[in-house]
């Protein structure tokens, strides 16, 4: 497989929240924000549909909710409004670069966003633009990992590629373990079984039941879009 000719037709791209903020503690950091624009939509340029779920971890973390006084329910709630924040950014900089973008939310917020329909998502994708799906499932106690299995189920997407911050699934921490291995392939079952920490169990369930692929790669490492897209072995690769 040739360098940027890419090996996918549709894509779903799963980028945290974290993705956008850098080396600071919170927020968006506007060179990171213009650095993952940038290799979103070279790729997009290549002819590749892409539709992304973004977190909201680097705004407000649901899970914390209980440090805030906060019940799970309305922690949550603020959790969506996060990834509707970091949407809204992030399609605005692929805009300014040239990748025409529409923004659809999970929670109805017509002056700000598109009401997610299935149908539209997949007639703007066909129409070449990059479709950012905010607010995850729009129901509390899901993650926006399961949003991204759900939603790459929904569009028919030919992968599921999370972005994280380490080289692909290890069999244990590798920013605490410095013996632990990598796995270059793995089943959908392995994952489950181990119990292994790269997606929630339900978004892997979810992926498996619909035989959908999940490639985990390195998101820090400049460049590593285009090589996942492009076919190159890095990562990991989870299928069944």
């Amino acid at each position: 497989m040739t360098e940027n000719k890419p090996h996918f037709k549709r894509i779903l791209l799963k980028l945290s929240g974290e993705a956008l903020m850098g080396d600071q503690g919170f927020g968006i950091d506007p060179a990171m924000l213009d650095n993952v624009a940038s290799e979103i939509s070279s790729v997009h340029k290549l002819g590749v549909q892409v539709a992304i779920v973004i977190g909201g971890g680097n705004i407000f973390r649901g899970l914390q909710s209980a440090a805030y006084g906060v019940g799970r329910v309305s922690a949550d709630h603020m959790g969506m409004l996060a990834t509707i924040i970091n949407a809204l950014a992030l399609g605005e900089v692929l805009q300014r670069i040239g990748s025409e973008t529409r923004i659809m939310t999970a929670i109805d917020m017509i002056k700000i966003a598109e009401p997610y329909i299935r149908e539209r998502a997949t007639s703007h994708l066909s129409k070449n633009r990059i479709v950012l799906f905010g607010a995850g499932t729009g129901n509390p106690y899901f993650t926006t990992d399961t949003a991204a299995a759900l939603r790459a189920i929904e569009i028919e997407a030919d992968v599921l590629l999370k972005a994280t911050r380490v080289d692909g699934v290890y069999n244990a921490d590798p920013e605490l373990d410095p013996s632990a291995k990598r796995f270059s392939e793995l089943t959908y079952r392995e994952v489950l079984k181990r119990n292994l920490k790269v997606m929630d169990l339900t978004s892997v369930s979810l992926a498996m039941g619909q035989k959908l692929p999940i490639i985990v790669f390195n998101q820090k490492k400049k460049g590593n879009i285009m090589k996942v897209i492009s076919g190159q072995k890095i990562g990991t690769l989870i299928t069944g």
